[in-house]
């Protein structure tokens, strides 16, 4: 099962119904992505709390003056089927500059920026806009 494409899917849907939290099963490439979500503004919060298995994360999505998501579009890139890697030469602008990449590097989760100024590579997981 892709648990990163089960998470963009699910903030994916809770923004189109404009739901004011989500709860999905927490693990460390979900908290990483969230984190890179929550600093580069497009969702509002989120926490984890933690019980006797893997523990639960709470996303709280954020909405502009209108009702609309912030979140435009959250696209899954590397696949389990087909996994898609880059270079930090050639990682490229998301929509002009608009939006962001979330590679995964040997670092940890990071965004497209900070992998590109660390001269880091790494495998594609989505591009958010």
């Amino acid at each position: 099962m892709d648990t990163i494409g089960d998470f963009l899917t699910r903030v994916r849907n809770a923004g189109a119904a404009r739901h004011e939290k989500l709860d999905i099963p927490a693990s460390n490439v979900r908290v990483g992505i969230a984190k890179i979500l929550l600093d580069n503004g497009y969702i509002r919060s989120f926490k984890v709390v933690r019980d006797d298995k893997q523990g639960v994360m709470r996303v709280y999505l954020k909405y502009n003056e209108k009702g609309k998501p912030i979140i435009t579009s959250i696209d899954r890139v590397s696949r389990p089927g087909r996994r898609v890697y880059v270079k930090s030469a050639d990682i490229s602008q998301v929509r002009d500059g608009f939006g962001i990449s979330i590679i995964s590097t040997n670092r940890g989760v990071v965004d497209g920026d900070t992998a590109k100024k660390e001269n880091l590579g790494g495998e594609i997981l989505c591009n958010v806009w």
